[in-house]
């Protein structure tokens, strides 16, 4: 009968196992000094061939941005717009009439994603870019807004001046999605009507301030009839209504500021702006080549160094 296996257990057998890797990586390295002090000659070679291609891939013209900007969506909703965005992630989706495919089958932009917009303070404002993708759709904090993405490619600094270029064709080839038109025509409808609606409540809101109020003590008479009028008893006051009045002001500016960017289905609230980190910085680059030259060169060493046993492995 086998023993079950309790937590202070299975700490001891994690424990144990890290251990071991510790101690495997601690015998790889040494193994790979004493290649590198026996064969010098050619783990250097490596090295400098792999300094060489990192100085000539990190040069002025092949280092590569992320360019980002806010979209903003006029009625299609998040999944209409990734399906239409999809196009740009390959080349075999997209219609070659399309605006955009041009710079993308000359590999002028690529690397298309989208990255959700959060809204803190729930004031459909955009507060930050969820990048790290670590945002919960369910989260009741962190919002994840509706009608905003970032989207983001990536550029070669040679090709920096076609960014306008490629916005303009970009944001096109969007806007010419069916799916994002007609949701599009149906947003801009129910817009209208709500900024109508708020221009009207506005109206009766300042009307309802021109009136006077008769606020009658309690236990008298509010009012007696005389002839064919009312005569009011009571102090006269005019009833202001300001936080009603400044609140329906700041609902009807939100609206009006929608409805002046709802010029198509997609439009961006900002320029796409450059990162100014390159992905492929020169620093970043050396190290990462650097190791690869050097766990290169030790690993034809260790080949030379066990050609005689490997060649008689081969002879069998």
């Amino acid at each position: 009968m086998e023993k079950e296996m309790n937590f202070i257990d299975l700490c001891v057998a994690c424990g144990r196992a890290i251990g071991r890797c510790c101690v495997a990586c601690w015998h790889l390295l040494e193994r790979m000094i004493r290649l590198t002090y026996r064969y010098w000659w050619i783990v250097l070679t490596l090295v400098a061939l792999a300094i060489a291609a990192a100085l000539y891939y990190t040069r002025h013209d092949n280092l590569t941005y992320k360019i980002d900007a806010v979209a903003l969506l006029n009625g299609p909703t998040i999944p209409q717009f990734e399906q239409a965005y999809a196009a740009m992630r390959t080349n075999r989706l997209l219609p070659p009439e399309a605006p955009i495919a041009p710079y993308l089958t000359d590999r002028k932009a690529w690397a298309f994603d989208t990255y959700r917009v959060i809204d803190c303070l729930h004031d459909n404002t955009a507060d930050y870019i969820d990048f790290k993708r670590k945002s919960n759709p369910t989260d009741t904090v962190k919002v994840q807004m509706k009608d905003r993405l970032c989207l983001e490619f990536r550029i070669k600094s040679r090709d920096m001046h076609l960014v306008p270029e490629i916005e303009h064709a970009l944001m096109v080839t969007l806007n010419m999605d069916p799916a994002m038109q007609q949701s599009y025509v149906a947003y801009v409808e129910n817009l209208r009507d709500e900024v109508a609606f708020n221009h009207r409540q506005a109206i009766k809101l300042d009307s309802l301030t021109s009136h006077y109020y008769y606020y009658t003590p309690s236990g008298q008479n509010p009012n007696a009839y005389v002839g064919n009028g009312v005569n009011f008893y009571g102090e006269r006051k005019i009833h202001i209504f300001l936080d009603k009045i400044y609140e329906q002001q700041h609902h009807t500016q939100q609206v009006d500021y929608r409805m002046q960017l709802a010029t198509a289905p997609v439009v961006l609230e900002n320029h796409f702006a450059v990162n100014p980190k390159p992905v492929n910085s020169r620093g970043k680059c050396l190290v990462i080549f650097f190791l690869l030259g050097w766990i290169g060169g030790c690993v034809i060493a260790e080949i030379i160094d066990k050609r005689k046993l490997i060649g008689a492995w081969l002879k069998k």
